[in-house]
C-alpha cells in the first residue's frame, strides 16, 4: 500500500500545488516533476542516467505536441487576420432569431468544428465572444462555451488527445511487443480505443444540444424553467445526430484526426441547410429578456460586435470555409494515400535507447503529424485569401505568444509522466509507477472500478487543464488497472479519454481563458457552478455505458485473449 500510495503522490501534489494553493501550472509543473524524480530514484532505486534519459525521451514527445497546437493556433489566427472568421461569424447571425437555434448553431455545431481544427480551449474563445456579439449575455456565453469543450475534445486540434495523449501516455513499447506476441500491431490495438471513445462520445455528445437548450432555460430565461425550450426538441436531437454520427463513422473508419472535424463540417452543413428550409424549426421563437433586465453578474465589461477586431477585408464564405475544406481532405490523403504516407512517415526524427536506457525510444515525424498538415494549410491560405505580408507576420507573432505559455507547461509534465511509465526497470525490483497505483486501486474498488474509469480521467483534466495531459498522466494507470481486473484494457483507456473530455467543462484554466474574452475574469466560479451539472451527466452516463460494454455486451482485450 505505500508503494501505491508513493506513485500516487505526484498526481496528489499536482493537485495540492494548483488546486490547493492555487499556483499556476507553470509554476507547479516544475515542482512536481522534481518530486517524481526524487520518488524515482530513492525509493523505486532508478538511475540517474534512466530519469534523464525519460526526460530526454519526454521532451521530444513535448516538441511534437508543440508542433501540432502550433499549427492549430496558427491556422485559427491566419483565418483571423486574413478576414475569414469575420465571415464565418456574419454568416451565424442572418439564419434565425431564436436564440436556441443560435446556441446549438454556434456553440454544438461551429465550436466542435472549431474544437476539430484547433482545439486546447478555442471554441470557447471563438465561440464566447460571437455569441456575446450576437446578443447572448456573457455569462451565458461563457457557459455554453464551456459545455461544448466535452464531445469534441476527445478529437481535438486533429486528433492530439489521442495522437500524443493516450499513445505518450501508454508504454508503447511494452504494449507493442506484447501485441506482436498475439499477431497484431500496434495500431490495431491503438484503433480499438479510437473506436470504443468514438462510442461512447457519440452516446453520450446525441443528448448535449437538449442539455444547451435546457441550460440556458433554467438559468438564463425569464421563467427559469428546465423545460421551457423543449419545442425545440425534435431540431436538438436532429442537430445532435447530424454531428455525432458522421463523427463516430470517422472514428470507426478513418482515425483519430477526423471525427470532430469532419462532424462537425457535415453538421453545419447538414443543419445550416435545415434551417433555410425551415425543417423541424419550432413555430415558437425564445429570447432572453431585453438586456436592462440581466443581473451585473451576466454582464462582461469587454464589448463585441460583428464588425470589432483586426478583420478588414471581405472574404465571401466559400474562401472563407476554404481552409478548413483543404485541411480535412489533405488529413484524408495524407491518412490514406500510401505513397504519401510513407513519404510523410520517413522524415522522422528518432532516438534509440536514448543514454543506453532499455526501450527508452522517441521520434519526431515532423511532416505526418498533423502539425505539418496545419502550417501547409496556413501556406496555402497566404496565397488563397492574398494576405499581406503584415498580416501574416502578425499572425505569426499571435500564435507564438500563444504556443509560450502552454509549451512551457507542457516541458514539464510530458518528462515526469515518461518518468513514472519508464520507473518498471529499477535496482530495488519494484514495479512500475502506473502499475503500483493500479494495483491500489483495484484492491480498493474491484469489478466496479469501470464505473468512476471516466471520473479519473475528469480530475486530470480538471487539475491540468487538458484532455491531452490527462491522457499523458493517466493512461497507462487506466489500462493496468484493467488488467488486474481482467477487464479490457482498450476500453479503459477510452473511458479515460471521454472522462478527461468532460472535466474540460469545469478546468479552471479554460474557464480563465473564455471568461476573458467577454471581460468576466473573476466570476470563473459562477460558470462551473453551471458546468458541473453537464459534467456530471457526461461521467454518469459514460461511466454506466462503459460498464455495460464491460459486463454485457462483454467486450474483450486483444491481449487477455488466448491464442
Amino acid at each position: 500500500m505505500i508503494t501505491a500510495l508513493l506513485a500516487f503522490t505526484p498526481i496528489f501534489f499536482a493537485g495540492i500545488l494548483l488546486v490547493g494553493f492555487r499556483i499556476a501550472a507553470k509554476y507547479a509543473m516544475p515542482i512536481v516533476l522534481i518530486i517524481t524524480a526524487i520518488i524515482a530514484y530513492f525509493y523505486w532505486g532508478m538511475s540517474g542516467s534512466r530519469i534523464l534519459a525519460s526526460t530526454i525521451q519526454g521532451l521530444v514527445l513535448t516538441a511534437g505536441i508543440i508542433w501540432i497546437i502550433f499549427g492549430a493556433i496558427m491556422l485559427l489566427n491566419t483565418l483571423k487576420y486574413s478576414g475569414a472568421i469575420l465571415t464565418i461569424r456574419k454568416g451565424f447571425s442572418g439564419l434565425s432569431s431564436d436564440r436556441r437555434i443560435q446556441v446549438i448553431l454556434i456553440a454544438w455545431l461551429f465550436g466542435c468544428f472549431i474544437e476539430g481544427a484547433s482545439g486546447f480551449g478555442t471554441p470557447a474563445a471563438v465561440a464566447a465572444p460571437l455569441m456575446v456579439a450576437v446578443g447572448f449575455p456573457a455569462l451565458a456565453a461563457v457557459v455554453f462555451g464551456m459545455m461544448i469543450q466535452s464531445t469534441p475534445v476527445s478529437f481535438g486540434a486533429v486528433g492530439t488527445p489521442m495522437i500524443v495523449g493516450v499513445q505518450g501516455g501508454l508504454d508503447k513499447a511494452f504494449l507493442s511487443e506484447q501485441l506482436i506476441e498475439k499477431g497484431l500491431e500496434w495500431e490495431t490495438f491503438f484503433r480499438i480505443i479510437v473506436s470504443e471513445v468514438a462510442l461512447i462520445h457519440c452516446v453520450c455528445g446525441t443528448f448535449m444540444p437538449l442539455l444547451l437548450i435546457m441550460v440556458m432555460t433554467r438559468f438564463f430565461g425569464k421563467n427559469k424553467s428546465w423545460t421551457e425550450g423543449l419545442s425545440i426538441f425534435p431540431f436538438a436531437i436532429f442537430a445532435a445526430l447530424s454531428f455525432t454520427i458522421p463523427y463516430v463513422l470517422a472514428g470507426f473508419l478513418l482515425g483519430p484526426e477526423f471525427p470532430s472535424l469532419i462532424g462537425g463540417l457535415i453538421g453545419l452543413t447538414i443543419v445550416t441547410t435545415a434551417i433555410k428550409y425551415n425543417f423541424l424549426i419550432p413555430k415558437d421563437i425564445w429570447d432572453f429578456a431585453p438586456s436592462s433586465e440581466w443581473p451585473l453578474s451576466w454582464i462582461g465589461n469587454i464589448q463585441t460586435s460583428l464588425d470589432s477586431g483586426m478583420e478588414t477585408k471581405r472574404i465571401g464564405s466559400i474562401m472563407a470555409w476554404s481552409p478548413y475544406v483543404m485541411l480535412a481532405i489533405l488529413l484524408v490523403i495524407s491518412r490514406t494515400v500510401e505513397p504519401l504516407t510513407t513519404f510523410l512517415k520517413s522524415i522522422n526524427i528518432q532516438f534509440i535507447n536514448i543514454f543506453e536506457e532499455e526501450k527508452i525510444n522517441a521520434s519526431f515525424q515532423i511532416l505526418y503529424l498533423p502539425g505539418g498538415i496545419l502550417i501547409t494549410i496556413c501556406i496555402l491560405t497566404f496565397f488563397l485569401h492574398r494576405m499581406r505580408f503584415s498580416e501574416v507576420s502578425k499572425a505569426l507573432k499571435d500564435s507564438t505568444v500563444s504556443i509560450i505559455g502552454a509549451s512551457f507547461v507542457l516541458i514539464f509534465t510530458v518528462p515526469l509522466v515518461r518518468i513514472m511509465i519508464n520507473s518498471g526497470i529499477n535496482s530495488n525490483e519494484i514495479v512500475s509507477m502506473p502499475i503500483a497505483m493500479a494495483q491500489g486501486m483495484a484492491s480498493l474498488m474491484g469489478q466496479i472500478y469501470p464505473l468512476f474509469a471516466p471520473v479519473v480521467g475528469a480530475l486530470g483534466a480538471f487539475l491540468a487543464g487538458s484532455n491531452t495531459v490527462s491522457n499523458l498522466m493517466l493512461s497507462q494507470f487506466q489500462y493496468e488497472t484493467a488488467i488486474l481486473l481482467e477487464l479490457s484494457g482498450a476500453l479503459m483507456v477510452a473511458a479515460q479519454s471521454v472522462g478527461a473530455a468532460a472535466g474540460n467543462m469545469i478546468a479552471i484554466h479554460n474557464v480563465v481563458a473564455a471568461s476573458a474574452t467577454v471581460g468576466l475574469l473573476g466570476r470563473e466560479g459562477i460558470t462551473i457552478r453551471i458546468t458541473i451539472i453537464p459534467t456530471l451527466y457526461y461521467l454518469f452516463f459514460a461511466g454506466i455505458i462503459t460498464f455495460l460494454l464491460i459486463n454485457f455486451i462483454e467486450i474483450k482485450d486483444p491481449l487477455l485473449v488466448v491464442n
